[in-house]
């Protein structure tokens, strides 16, 4: 049981900072608008995508959150990453940026298993 609590609040904690901390401090810099440009989205697109990020790590790391809740926001970050994969391998073709947001999903997958396993 502790092992599993260690491993969920790990890697949720990774994904709050990932995906809520960091776009929090940095979508109005040129550089994060610049980044959605360059894969052809228009600029609204990333700000919303960073207020949907933020209420889905809220969502995680808030323990009195309903599960189907949580569950929404696990595929929500799913696709997230996914598709940013997807847009940067378009792009860009397959580098490193084609691959992170895969990284970060397997971190997020082994927060939704030890979610599971704490909830069994």
């Amino acid at each position: 049981m502790k092992k599993n609590k260690l491993i969920y609040w790990t890697t949720t904690t990774l994904i709050a900072l990932f995906e809520g901390v960091m776009p929090a401090l940095t979508s109005q810099t040129e550089l994060a608008k610049e980044g959605i440009r360059h894969l052809g989205y228009p600029e609204y697109f990333g700000n919303a995508l960073v207020v949907f990020k933020i209420l889905g790590v809220l969502v995680l790391v808030i323990p009195q959150v309903p599960k189907r809740l949580k569950e929404w926001a696990y595929a929500g970050f799913t696709f997230n990453f996914l598709f940013a994969a997807i847009s940067h391998c378009a792009v860009d073709g397959i580098n490193g940026q084609t691959f992170f947001p895969l990284v970060v999903l397997g971190i997020l997958l082994l927060s939704y298993r030890s979610y599971h396993q704490l909830e069994g």
